[in-house]
């Protein structure tokens, strides 16, 4: 949340309601929480529910704050501390959502074998092409169409050979057919959050969220694409 809210802080486009943000985000954290440890909310659902439930209130926390402030702070302030908490704390919590499910570990591992891989090969792939590739949207100049494709095949050859092991030494029983289709159709997904998080930063004038991690960038720039990936996961591996 701290990386989101620093990169419209830098370029003072926008005035995030910080507070709020980290609230709702800590807000959800401690449902997940207490989710995980009492037995009166046994379904994951209803963790979905509340969490929507924390978004909806805190859309009704920022209008009041708005409003407040005599119009200090805009309801494009507001706009982008509601689409935070929607983007960060409430797509990462379907990670540990997807962790509670049955073969929990497995499933959280091919979700982050999935987004990888896809920004892995995409990335090789663009510089193997780099003088003759095909740019694929001003958004992203350094992703191509070459790219993309070998993001997504290398990510269904990953993923496929990652169920091989999964069905042969734990005694999973997942269809290979079907996890070709899903790694494909998750692999552009993740693209596709790999772009919404690249036209963030570029709305912003920034390079990378962060720099915690030297020669990559902050933590976002590293599970952009998980994080889309992982709400599209759960519905899909749900009955696995």
């Amino acid at each position: 949340m701290s990386e989101y809210f620093g990169a419209f802080e830098k370029s003072k486009k926008a005035k995030p309601i910080k507070w709020i943000g980290y609230l709702a985000a800590a807000s959800i954290a401690v449902l997940r929480l207490f989710h995980t440890k009492s037995s009166l909310i046994d379904e994951d659902v209803d963790m979905i529910n509340m969490m929507f439930c924390v978004v909806i209130f805190s859309m009704f926390v920022i209008f009041f704050h708005i409003l407040n402030s005599g119009m200090k702070i805009t309801v494009v302030d507001g706009g982008i501390t509601l689409f935070g908490i929607l983007y960060v704390p409430v797509l990462t919590m379907f990670l540990s959502i997807i962790h509670s499910q049955k073969n929990g570990i497995i499933l959280l591992i091919y979700v982050i074998l999935c987004g990888w891989a896809t920004d892995v090969f995409a990335y090789f792939a663009g510089k193997i092409a780099s003088t003759k590739k095909h740019k694929f949207s001003k958004v992203s100049p350094n992703k191509s169409i070459e790219g993309c494709i070998a993001g997504a095949v290398g990510a269904v050859v990953t993923c496929l050979i990652y169920t091989v092991i999964c069905n042969t030494y734990f005694y999973t029983n997942i269809s290979y057919i079907y996890i070709i289709l899903i790694s494909l159709l998750l692999s552009i997904i993740g693209q596709v959050g790999d772009f919404a998080a690249s036209s963030i930063k570029r709305y912003n004038d920034i390079k990378d969220y962060g720099n915690i991690i030297p020669g990559h960038g902050g933590i976002l720039d590293r599970i952009d694409s998980i994080l889309f990936i992982a709400p599209v996961a759960y519905i899909l591996l749900m009955n696995i």
